[in-house]
């Protein structure tokens, strides 16, 4: 999988959800509005400060997301 270097993580910001670029934006905003029918044209003209690549690497975070298995802990 290709290096998704434009998904940051921070406390301070938006509460720690994955964001794009260290923006108040969140990966879920970006796939909420592709689910809604949103284009990725659309979505950089509502968020001119966004580039495709964050569109791009926003849509593929969340595909990894999907895939990811929880193993729950066991206390012993």
């Amino acid at each position: 999988m290709k290096t998704l270097d434009r998904i940051t993580f921070d406390a301070k910001v938006m509460g720690g959800k994955p964001c794009m670029r260290g923006l108040r934006v969140t990966v879920g905003t970006i796939v909420g509005l592709v689910a809604s029918g949103r284009g990725k044209e659309e979505i950089l003209r509502l968020y001119p400060y966004l580039e495709p690549e964050d569109v791009d690497q926003a849509l593929a975070y969340a595909a990894w997301r999907v895939e990811e298995v929880d193993v729950p802990l066991v206390s012993s």
